[in-house]
């Protein structure tokens, strides 16, 4: 008998999206950026002075942190880097999250919250978004051990307006409550104006999307120095060394060059807006967006089978297959080009 299968922990992991290999495939599963990092990258790569591997990283980590306290006027110990905004998250979970009282979270949104309340033994409960895919502010008004916000939603894209993000902070003062910025910046405005405001709040925010670098790992958190200082403690329990020095010079050059960063950001907006249009003349109804991917559905197209049809002409979208979403797809934006081969797909579909 195999007794020592009683002490496994037995877990239903998050499941990311496919990872193809392929260059005829046009990827739009997983919200990576259609565009490379900033040309400064590059060059931060190519001058690194390779010898500096034998030692282990910074652990301060104060190149990215001050292209960071430059962009969103934060102070040094008011900001957590992590191996991916993944790891800041459940890092976030593992800190803040230690009451009886359930957090609180949307019962459609980013599918990592559930797998780590799990992993935690945190207690949680959903609060159903409405009939248009919204969060309902009131929700999270009651008693509760934390509560976390996608802002903007995924896998909806839907945006939430900071005052009613900043109303449901104002409810939960005797709570930490996280707001999830992983997609912020293809439309909104951030949170993190009000960590000085409200001692219970921590934004978190990802370089794998708007800056290009999904494959570095490189995510941070803002908040009061005590919430950092509290997430650090917990870091460094286990791992002091969780961002590696290549990944810091690249961060930090990518967070400096705000120029390209608005060029490819503002591209994709805009080609996110044409592809709506063109999906709209095709008969989609597509949510409103914020992000770098829509959500859209077809009453008159069955939504796996589209997905299925698409996979077979290289082109991979996103299927959800639970309830009241099996008959949307999440579609990233990618560069127009590929967004016209999409569309010209769906047309002949």
């Amino acid at each position: 008998m195999e007794l020592w299968k009683d002490k496994i922990r037995n877990i239903d992991p998050y499941v990311p999206g496919e990872q193809p290999d392929g260059k005829d495939i046009i990827k739009l599963n997983t919200n990576e950026s259609p565009y490379p990092p900033s040309p400064m990258v590059k060059k931060a790569i190519a001058e690194y002075d390779w010898e500096k591997l034998r030692l282990y990283p910074s652990f301060v980590c104060r190149g990215v942190k001050s292209a960071l306290m430059d962009i969103y006027d934060v102070k040094e110990d008011e900001i957590f880097l992590g191996n991916g905004s993944d790891e800041v998250l459940a890092l976030g979970f593992m800190t803040f999250f230690n009451s009886d009282k359930p957090i609180i979270f949307p019962d459609i949104t980013y599918s990592f919250y559930d797998v780590w309340c799990e992993l935690y033994s945190i207690p949680y409960k959903k609060a159903a978004l409405d009939n248009s895919f919204c969060i309902v502010k009131e929700d999270y008004f009651g008693e509760n051990g934390g509560v976390v916000i996608a802002n903007p939603n995924a896998p909806t894209g839907i945006y939430m307006a900071l005052d009613d993000i900043e109303d449901i902070i104002k409810h939960n003062r005797d709570s930490i409550v996280i707001i999830d910025e992983a997609y912020i910046d293809f439309g909104g405005i951030s949170a993190a104006e009000l960590i000085h405001k409200y001692d219970n709040l921590a934004v978190v925010q990802t370089y794998s999307k708007s800056r290009a670098l999904a494959g570095i790992r490189v995510g941070y958190a803002m908040a009061n120095s005590k919430l950092i200082q509290a997430m650090e403690a917990v870091k460094n329990s286990f791992n002091s060394y969780t961002l590696d020095s290549l990944s810091q010079a690249a961060a930090e050059a990518a967070a400096r060059d705000t120029e390209y960063f608005n060029r490819c950001r503002s591209n994709i907006i805009s080609t996110r807006e044409w592809t709506v249009n063109e999906l709209s003349r095709l008969g989609f109804d597509t949510l409103p967006s914020s992000a770098n991917f829509i959500f859209t559905t077809n009453k008159n197209i069955d939504a796996k089978g589209l997905f299925e049809y698409l996979r077979s002409k290289n082109i991979i979208v996103r299927y959800f297959n639970k309830p009241r979403i099996d008959q949307y797809l999440r579609i990233t934006i990618g560069t127009r080009e590929q967004m016209e081969v999409l569309i010209k797909a769906i047309g002949g579909y």
